[in-house]
């Protein structure tokens, strides 16, 4: 039972960061909310109008490790251009349509700020708000607080601190393709798949 309930927490950790599309990425990030607190710093105001596009990861084979509530879940995912363009680097929601708002801010330290908010249905409402750091062709950082309500499954509910770590693999490895994202125990999972764009998109 106990088993259980940590892959169920390990899942979650995964689930809150939910981005759901890069649409909101996108387009031209407006002011970050103030939830987010001390993030909002570094990010200098009126200079929205010029603010760069948001960053992507190189294509190919990235690992991330996920943490929270002194848990750590070690994923690889492959990417590409296309792929990345519909899913977001602080989660792995697959869902396309959802987020009522989906934030992305350059910082004056070089990080990046974002926030979002989700409708995953039965997992409930999801708030993310944190901050990037990296350069997202080698390696990446994100610092992230998810808050999640109305889930079906209690334990998915409440306020987690979640740490995620990223690091460029190399190549995507034979057999992989965009989407693939193999999770502990040898499990793989395709993102794209689960969003209902499959293989032939």
């Amino acid at each position: 039972m106990r088993r259980l309930s940590t892959m169920a927490a390990l899942g979650l950790a995964v689930l809150a960061l939910a981005a759901c599309n890069r649409k909101g990425a996108d387009e031209t990030p407006e002011q970050a909310p103030e939830a987010a607190g001390p993030a909002e710093a570094g990010a200098p105001a009126g200079d929205q109008a010029a603010t760069p596009t948001p960053p992507r990861r190189k294509p190919g084979l990235w690992e991330q490790r996920v943490s929270t509530e002194g848990m750590v879940q070690v994923s690889r995912i492959c990417i590409d251009q296309a792929l990345e363009q519909r899913l977001s680097w602080w989660g792995q929601q697959a869902t396309t349509e959802g987020c009522e708002k989906n934030l992305v801010t350059p910082r004056a330290d070089g990080g990046w700020q974002f926030s979002s908010v989700c409708d995953m249905g039965t997992g409930g409402k999801t708030t993310t708000s944190g901050v990037a750091t990296g350069d997202f062709d080698s390696r990446y950082v994100v610092q992230a607080q998810s808050s999640t309500v109305g889930a079906e499954a209690p334990q998915m509910n409440g306020t987690r601190q979640i740490n995620i770590e990223s690091a460029w693999q190399g190549a995507c490895p034979e057999g992989f393709r965009p989407g693939d994202m193999e999770l502990p125990g040898g499990i793989r999972l395709n993102l794209l798949d689960m969003a209902g764009a499959g293989a032939g998109s």
